[in-house]
């Protein structure tokens, strides 16, 4: 696999995180993400109900979406406070409209940001590399300690990065000037709600 914007050694490592990844046991994720889940709840400035049902909207619109659309897309669904952002690709405008519509019927849905590419599905040297953008964004994030990283939600699709999250406008500033000046980031789109 040739992923650009890697060296080789990172090449290496994100190719063992992912072969890794697919090893782990069923029920290790669950024991694990019940974990991580508890402890991002309690660093969110959502509440845990507001948190949980943005896990549901985003689980429950991709399964809709992926039973409406089938292998035809590649359709991302993040959800932050009920504002929903739809990454990825369709193969038309038909799919485009359904897929948008899907996610506004979605229970608590409060907003859609729709920025579905109409075109072929990105390949998994793509996605790799968005997985690897995005952890190098949040890295940065906790190295430069101008905000608390979990604050922003970070979503990479195309070497484009979205940023949201429930911030102030110098939290929003600090995050895109980190993202804006990562290598490999093509572009930066804020999908923040801003504190009063």
């Amino acid at each position: 696999m040739n992923l650009p914007h890697l060296n080789m050694k990172q090449t290496f490592n994100l190719l063992t995180a992912l072969v890794l990844a697919s090893q782990i046991t069923a029920c290790v994720p669950v024991v694990v993400g019940g974990a991580a889940a508890g402890g991002a709840i309690a660093a969110d400035r959502r509440t845990s109900g507001v948190y949980i049902e943005d896990e549901n909207i985003e689980l429950k619109a991709s399964k809709n979406i992926a039973d409406a659309l089938g292998e035809t897309a590649h359709v991302n669904i993040t959800s932050f406070k009920g504002n929903v952002l739809l990454t990825g690709e369709v193969p038309n405008i038909e799919a485009k409209s359904k897929a948008e519509n899907i996610a506004k019927a979605t229970a608590s849905v409060r907003n859609i940001t729709d920025e579905l590419a109409i075109s072929p599905k990105t390949a998994i040297s793509s996605r790799a590399n968005d997985t690897y953008l995005t952890s190098k964004i949040k890295a940065q994030f906790v190295t430069e300690n101008r905000f608390q990283a979990n604050y922003v939600k970070v979503v990479t699709e195309n070497s484009v990065v979205y940023l949201m999250g429930y911030v102030t406008q110098a939290e929003a500033d600090a995050a895109v000037d980190i993202a804006r000046n990562t290598s490999g980031v093509t572009k930066v789109v804020k999908v923040f709600e801003y504190m009063q």
